[in-house]
């Protein structure tokens, strides 16, 4: 199998473990943008870039270049992603219809590869075991922005806040009612 067609066997397996969750999932055309998917869960939008993980023999683990590889005829470039690219890598261990799910922050921190260890006898976890079948993490992720976009109820609640939302600091601005000016 070509990189290419493993790449299309791990997209299709995202698409149905997100329907599978009753998740909308959107594939943007072409292959221009820094990520595969865009899954809809509960109205939010999440851009997702899946990668495919291979079995590393000498090692013993599962290994995938997080990098960004831009090919054409004669010559192929690998550059770091940026936090802005995407929200989530996808890492599929096909063998195992398994996912790996990383925020974005975490998958850029690493080297220019991310080893997954699958081995039970270990002393102690690595730590990409913490993403490991996390699909909660996009939950979570969702339901933070839900929540940080939720509509201000009063006056207090702005003044309480610690940023205007022109970015003045509370502490710099002062509340005049329409009683106070003359």
């Amino acid at each position: 199998m070509d990189t290419k067609l493993k790449g299309d066997i791990a997209e299709q397996a995202a698409v149905l473990h997100a329907l599978k969750r009753g998740w909308g999932v959107l594939k943007p055309i072409g292959d221009r943008l820094p990520y595969d998917l865009v899954f809809d869960v509960s109205g939010g939008l999440v851009k997702i870039q899946v990668k495919y993980a291979w079995f590393d023999s000498p090692s013993r683990n599962y290994v995938v270049d997080n990098r960004r590889t831009k090919t054409n005829r004669r010559l192929m470039l690998r550059e770091a992603y940026k936090q802005s690219d995407f929200d989530f890598a996808l890492i599929y261990i096909e063998n195992l219809d398994l996912f790996y799910v990383f925020p974005v922050d975490v998958f850029i921190e690493y080297g220019s590869e991310i080893h997954l260890v699958e081995a039970d006898k270990r002393q102690r976890k690595p730590r990409s075991a913490n993403y490991r079948d996390a699909w909660d993490l996009i939950l979570q992720k969702v339901w933070q922005y839900e929540a940080d976009m939720q509509p201000l109820d009063s006056v207090e609640e702005a003044v309480v806040s610690e940023i205007t939302p022109f970015g003045v600091p509370t502490n710099e601005i002062s509340i005049v009612s329409s009683t106070q000016v003359s």
